[in-house]
């Protein structure tokens, strides 16, 4: 792959994508899909759903590194118990290493983030085991009840 350069240009077009993107999301890979490592940069919108979700192959830890705005990572127990609650940002903490078979979900909390993204790969999509059985998946009812939930949960760690 040639070296690629993560110019303004790129992350405009990103966050346009991510505008008019229906799940308020936008990747740019900068890997190919069967390397063993895959970085990549994702463009989060505030209406943006993540579930909450785990990688249970041993190899398959997850740095995220927030370059702009602000992000609210969750950690939760398998059974659906907050663990702890993290405000990634550029300004404050800006990554974290998620082990595997960690649950974790993630939050915009700006119109528009910007986060790395590096896990092992070669790409394989989540298996149902993965996702929480206790929190809606993407499309579900419940979805913005559990967002709302959250915002207000960050809200009380940026007013902390």
């Amino acid at each position: 792959m040639p070296v690629q350069l993560l110019e303004p240009a790129l992350l405009a077009e990103l966050q346009a994508q991510a505008a008019s993107n229906p799940r308020g999301r936008q990747h740019h890979n900068l890997h190919a899909m069967d390397e063993p490592c895959h970085r990549l940069l994702v463009v989060l919108t505030s209406d943006t759903y993540i579930a909450p979700h785990a990688h249970f192959s041993a190899s398959k830890a997850e740095t995220l590194l927030a370059l702009r705005g602000r992000v609210g990572l969750t950690l939760w127990s398998a059974d659906g118990q907050v663990q702890q609650r993290v405000l990634l940002s550029p300004e404050g903490t800006l990554g974290v290493d998620v082990p595997p078979e960690q649950f974790h979900s993630l939050i915009a909390l700006d119109a528009q983030c910007l986060i790395f993204e590096c896990k092992a790969g070669p790409y394989v999509p989540l298996a149902e085991h993965e996702f929480a059985h206790w929190a809606p998946r993407e499309g579900e009812a419940g979805v913005g009840e559990f967002l709302a939930a959250e915002c207000a949960a960050f809200a009380e760690v940026l007013d902390a």
